[in-house]
């Protein structure tokens, strides 16, 4: 049976001083965290997201408990034995001056070199595979500082898994990135997981992509709890939207995404099935609409899509006897608000 690459016991993390007493940040902390498993460490800010992984990184020690990184105790090993188990990769941007990629990536392998630093073709093949990995091999000798965010971030990446750590654990890894490159790398880090066996921990505050990509989650509860479980699981039973509630907005577990939360300004009925039906579901949604469907009451306006025979999408939109067709959606809304006699958006 596959044992926990990660685990602790009771744990209580905080911050420790002398002639005060402990802050406590979170405690009775059980977790388990499994080979090729992806888990995203959510929370709101301040909730103690940080102070977990430095923790478990054996960088700051616990108020109580323990933690053990494939069966060993991390703040009981010399550095170059825990590297050999654990990679991390900060938020933090650091400066490597006129580093090329593959010579930050090297710096991986320093748990395995001798006092020399030199590399042996076996390190340089590990190296290689970890620059492939992340998709950078092309970049092998680009410097760093030449680099885009993302492609910076692939690099650290690499860096972590030329050290052929058992788990990884990342800060916010993709907080400065683009959404198209937050996607790509989480799609990165799940493909490690599962193809290495590597355990893989992040914390993050990109909500969607943790529901849409993690295994498990680890959330953060109001009083420094943890729940556990699968995405799906912590949307039904209301942890999820229990966690991130706030004034104004709130989680709709049936969209799976966050939604403002403003009085209804009218009724809408909508009609058509297909991708702009969806679309224009939510932007009227968005301007604070209560939309039906086919079976719900009948509004005194209704928006209708059409799709012609020329590919093209046009909007009915009927009130009362009358109807108008509009090009396009932004002007279908404003149609819908003048049926309404609402102010329109420029």
């Amino acid at each position: 049976m596959l044992e926990p690459i990660l685990e602790t016991n009771d744990l209580a993390i905080g911050y420790s001083a002398r002639r005060r007493p402990p802050r406590l940040v979170a405690e009775s902390i059980t977790l388990r965290l499994w080979p090729g498993e992806l888990v995203c460490l959510l929370g709101p800010n301040g909730a103690g997201k940080s102070t977990l992984l430095r923790t478990l990184a054996g960088m700051q020690s616990p108020l109580h408990g323990g933690v053990r990184v494939a069966g060993a105790d991390p703040y009981r090993l010399p550095p170059r034995e825990l590297a050999r188990l654990l990679g991390v990769v900060l938020t933090d941007r650091v400066e490597v001056g006129a580093l090329s990629v593959r010579a930050l990536a090297a710096l991986g392998r320093y748990p395995y070199t001798d006092w020399t630093g030199r590399l042996t073709p076996q390190d340089e093949t590990v190296i290689d595979r970890a620059l492939a990995a992340v998709g950078i091999a092309a970049f092998a000798s680009r410097p760093v500082n030449e680099l885009s965010d993302g492609e910076r971030q692939k690099v650290m990446i690499a860096r972590a898994l030329a050290q052929e750590p058992k788990l990884l654990l990342l800060d916010e890894p993709t907080a400065f990135l683009d959404l198209p490159r937050r996607v790509e790398l989480m799609g990165i880090l799940r493909r490690l997981a599962r193809e290495s066996g590597r355990a893989v921990l992040l914390s993050t505050h990109d909500l969607d992509l943790a529901l849409r990509g993690a295994d498990q989650l680890w959330l953060f509860q109001p009083g420094g709890s943890i729940r556990v479980g699968a995405p799906e699981e912590l949307v039904l039973d209301g942890a999820f939207q229990a966690a991130f509630h706030g004034d104004g907005v709130v989680f709709d577990p049936h969209a799976g995404a966050f939604k403002f939360h403003h009085p209804p300004v009218g009724q809408v009925d909508l009609v058509g099935h297909d991708l702009p039906t969806l679309w224009t579901r939510r932007a009227l949604e968005r301007e604070g609409f209560v939309v039906n469907g086919h079976d719900g009451p009948r509004s005194a306006v209704q928006v209708e899509v059409l799709n012609q025979q020329c590919g093209q999408t046009l909007w009915r939109v009927r009130h009362v006897e009358t109807w108008q067709d509009f090009p396009t959606l932004s002007q279908a809304m404003s149609g819908v608000k003048a049926c309404l006699s609402l102010p329109m958006t420029e």
